[in-house]
């Protein structure tokens, strides 16, 4: 009797204990992100302008939590400033995902080569 009450205030302790560890914090805002790329390709996706200021409230709030924003985000934000012909603003998008993520270097600068052959 004596060893199930022992047993089972250790076992209280440790749930106890387990419960007040808190969670890692997230490597990466997410946000709006994947609604926004989920939306971009429904059939009656939402206007891009819509998207356009989902993403860029995302990265303002990333920025003002000092969190990175996800791997694609700025490419993402980039394709749909060249869909509505923001194409200056598309190149910056490009760039910064560019230097964030140089793993993504050889994917942006095919993108940010083939967007100067098009405006020529």
């Amino acid at each position: 009797m004596h060893t199930s009450i022992k047993t089972s205030g250790l076992l209280l302790l440790a749930a106890l204990a387990t419960g007040c560890v808190q969670a890692p914090p997230q490597l990466y805002q997410w946000d709006a992100y994947q609604p926004s790329v989920y939306q971009h390709y429904q059939a009656d996706s939402a206007n891009l302008g819509e998207q356009i200021q989902a993403l860029e409230q995302a990265a303002d709030k990333a920025q003002a939590r000092g969190v990175s924003v996800p791997p694609g985000m700025h490419a993402h934000l980039g394709m749909l400033y060249y869909n509505v012909g923001r194409e200056q603003d598309a190149h910056a998008q490009f760039a910064a995902e560019k230097a964030l993520f140089p793993e993504s270097a050889h994917f942006m600068n095919y993108i940010l080569k083939a967007q100067k052959d098009v405006s020529q």
